[in-house]
């Protein structure tokens, strides 16, 4: 549990932030400031076309400044319990880092941090304008300020955030609309939880009108170039995203993404039974990066390798 302590005669806590604020456009993107204060490489990124981002870091002890940033950043530990301190002008904070705990640094926030042990976390970059938008569609006042939070108790943020960086799949269309989707929950999860006026969400009822669904199930189904990232299929529904995703799961029973990782898999397991197709042809055709990604994915949902799922179905 964090523990803020007031130290007003403590000249060295209140020199650790830097005393001007710099504006907007010359603070770095999340991404950039992460490398330089981290001093490495992700170990995992995912950008979206709409300036947020999922990363994953394996780093080492941290004792630096991290300055302020254009997006908000959401962390989820990932890593063995340990104590840690971070310093805001003259407030303290002390905290220990275990899973099941976040981490919040709101946009143009500053704070010094001191962790003594390595470090496994999952960091989620959210640009402001995406709180607002998801507040927006909800039909909720304007979203409040994001809180500073160290190590703070919240397994339902924590466990999303995690399941971002391990759902990747190497497949563009359903990692992009996954990292969408992902997004958009934790950007009600914030707003719910993490800001000084907490909102309550009403919850919708009633699912797509037949013919809506059908179309937005024949987006998905299309084998062509068509774009079927979550904001053509709300545009196509006449929705908001937020309104979409909720009546298309009351209609399917799965979320977008669930409902075209399934068909894809559906797709392979039908190639894979009743053509002569290569694997490597099967991964190309349903739009992975490479054979391996396709193996991986296909073993996760089914237990087996596509070769051996080949060989016990012929």
């Amino acid at each position: 549990m964090t523990k803020p302590h007031d130290r007003p005669n403590d000249p060295a806590a209140a020199s650790e932030a830097p005393q001007e604020t710099p504006s907007h456009a010359e603070r770095r993107s999340a991404g950039a400031e992460m490398s330089r204060v981290l001093g490495t490489t992700p170990f995992h990124m995912a950008l979206d076309s709409s300036g947020a981002g999922i990363t994953h870091w394996k780093h080492e002890p941290l004792h630096d400044v991290v300055e302020p940033m254009t997006h908000h950043v959401i962390m989820a530990y990932n890593g063995s319990m340990q104590r840690m301190e971070r310093r805001s002008g003259r407030s303290v904070a002390i905290g220990t880092f275990r899973p099941g705990v976040v981490i919040i640094i709101p946009e143009g926030s500053s704070s010094r941090w001191d962790i003594p042990k390595p470090v496994d976390v999952v960091q989620l970059y959210l640009p402001h304008r995406i709180l607002e938008r998801v507040a927006h569609e909800a039909d909720i006042a304007a979203p409040g300020d994001l809180l500073e939070r160290t190590a703070h108790p919240d397994p339902i943020t924590s466990r999303l955030l995690i399941s971002a960086a391990d759902v990747l799949e190497g497949n563009a269309a359903l990692d992009a609309l996954f990292r969408q989707q992902v997004t958009d929950l934790l950007a009600t999860r914030l707003l719910a939880a993490h800001t000084g006026a907490p909102t309550t969400f009403q919850q919708t009822m009633g699912g797509l009108a037949p013919k809506t669904l059908l179309r937005a199930i024949e987006r998905l189904r299309s084998d062509s170039d068509t774009d079927v990232s979550l904001s053509a299929l709300a545009s196509d529904a006449g929705l908001s995203r937020f309104h979409f995703c909720r009546a298309f799961k009351e209609s399917t029973g799965l979320s977008p993404h669930a409902w075209l990782r399934q068909h894809r898999l559906e797709q392979a397991m039908n190639m894979l039974r009743d053509t002569d197709a290569s694997v490597v042809s099967v991964a190309a055709a349903l739009g992975y990066a490479s054979q391996t990604a396709f193996a991986a994915a296909f073993r996760k949902l089914t237990g087996e390798s596509p070769s051996d799922w080949r060989r016990r179905t012929r």
